[in-house]
């Protein structure tokens, strides 16, 4: 099947890997990159933050005749799959359509909950021209019917086989990626990240931050001696998991996250994954046998302590969770092939 992808040619971001999982299980795949194009991380920021707070409508006939110029000097393509969809509206979907081609929204954030105000306002009003939608949890699967989907279908978040595989690391890891308790990840306003990394450390365990914008923490001045550098990607990213004794996972309380896609990739890579209990993960992986949950910073603080002393018993749990994630069939490869077959049942 040939693709025309919609979606981020980054080489480091989740979109690009599940438009390289799709090359991997046997398609055709023609990557065109709105973001790119549109080329929102070059211009002021008067320039983004308004065009993020109009949800892209103003963008939209400059995207819609890019897309169109794009779809009619390829040759025949049988799928268009947009990833993320913010950037691509319903006159763009509409147009697809036209042509006769399937079209499939992959979104595995929260595109109908309030955290990101109207970022997503064009993605909703394409919602009834896509042939399938995906949704991660069942508040967004209701949300999007409602809308006008057509089709819903239910996914988990997922790691990527390749970009996420051990095998990247070749060698000792380096001490720079050598931690007791690692957090890979973005501060975000609200969410309490900071707070709770400070409150882990002045009870005496050493962490490692790895992520941008943790400069903008009230506690950045505390944290900053913790922070290892910017975001992580590829062998960087698979070397910090395996050089963590514990790999902290959180959630955004304010994107309704009852799992993320660090909840399926640190194990993966081969770490050990410490996060919230929520039903999600306790449907994943067994508590204190393949994952290690909390409810609250006393209980994640003793689960760290005792995981520290422990090194047999981190094995042991590292070991289980890396074969559960296996079992679970959460990889890109098997995502992209479950939405492929939605289109055709």
């Amino acid at each position: 099947m040939r693709i025309l992808y919609l979606g981020s040619s980054n080489n480091i971001t989740t979109s690009w890997y599940r438009a390289k999982a799709l090359e991997r299980i046997g398609h055709q795949v023609i990557v065109i990159d709105p973001y790119e194009f549109i080329d929102l991380n070059s211009r002021p920021y008067i320039f983004r933050f308004v065009h993020y707070r109009t949800g892209y409508k103003f963008l939209q006939k400059k995207i819609a005749e890019w897309v169109h110029n794009k779809l009619i000097h390829q040759a025949a393509v049988d799928l268009v799959w947009v990833d993320s969809g913010e950037l691509i509206g319903k006159t763009i979907v509409q147009n697809i359509k036209k042509l006769g081609l399937p079209i499939v929204l992959f979104n595995h954030d929260d595109p109908t909950g309030k955290r990101d105000g109207n970022r997503f306002k064009s993605l909703k009003e394409a919602l009834p021209f896509y042939t399938v939608v995906t949704a991660v949890r069942q508040e967004t699967e209701n949300e999007l019917i409602e809308l006008g989907a057509n089709k819903v279908i239910r996914i988990w978040r997922s790691y990527d086989e390749v970009m996420h595989n051990s095998n990247l690391v070749k060698g000792p890891i380096e001490s720079q990626y050598q931690s007791d308790v690692s957090f890979i990840g973005t501060w975000m306003r609200g969410e309490g990240r900071d707070e709770f990394l400070l409150q882990l450390i002045k009870r005496g365990i050493s962490i490692a931050i790895w992520g941008s914008r943790w400069n903008k923490s009230k506690y950045w001045q505390e944290l900053y001696p913790y922070w290892r550098g910017d975001s992580l990607g590829g062998s960087d990213y698979v070397k910090a998991i395996l050089g963590a004794k514990i790999c902290l996972g959180f959630l955004s309380t304010g994107n309704r996250d009852l799992h993320t896609t660090r909840t399926m990739e640190i194990p993966f890579a081969g770490g050990l994954f410490c996060a919230k209990r929520t039903s999600d993960h306790l449907s994943l992986y067994r508590d204190g046998i393949e994952a290690v949950f909390w409810d609250d910073i006393n209980e994640c603080y003793e689960k760290c302590k005792l995981l520290i002393d422990n090194p047999q018993k981190r094995e042991a749990i590292r070991l289980a969770g890396h074969q559960r994630v296996l079992n679970n069939n959460v990889g890109n490869e098997a995502i992209c092939k479950s939405i492929l077959s939605a289109i055709t049942v």
